[in-house]
């Protein structure tokens, strides 16, 4: 699950910095509080890839999906945009729970048919 949500985490990243540079052109917002914003955004995306597995890693998620669809009211594109990474994200925590529930069960398999190890003399 960490790799996939990784993954959609660092597109975000890029996301949220291009519609930075959009805002910064087409709102009524200082550049000082589309850049505080963005940055804050774009920080929490890095800090996600290392917080997926822990405990609020994945709600942590949804709610940095939840703004970047927000977003949408400053540059309308982001409503689009955020519903896209929203479903990416869906995709990458559900079949990331299902990868990791067949990785632990091939683990396991793998363990049972190799038996006990001999001890080192």
């Amino acid at each position: 699950m960490r790799t996939l949500c990784a993954s959609t985490l660092i597109g975000e990243f890029f996301v949220i910095g291009f519609a930075g540079l959009v805002a910064m052109q087409t709102s009524d917002l200082s550049q000082a509080t589309v850049w505080t914003v963005s940055g804050m955004a774009m920080a929490l995306t890095v800090l996600l890839c290392g917080m997926i597995t822990r405990p609020g890693g994945v709600q942590l998620g949804w709610a940095l999906q939840i703004a970047l669809i927000a977003s949408g009211f400053v540059v309308p594109t982001m409503f689009f945009l955020g519903a896209c990474f929203a479903g990416l994200w869906w995709a990458s925590v559900h079949f990331g729970k299902k990868i990791d529930e067949a990785k632990a069960r091939f683990a396991a398999q793998a363990a049972a048919e190799s038996g006990p190890e001999p001890d080192a003399v």
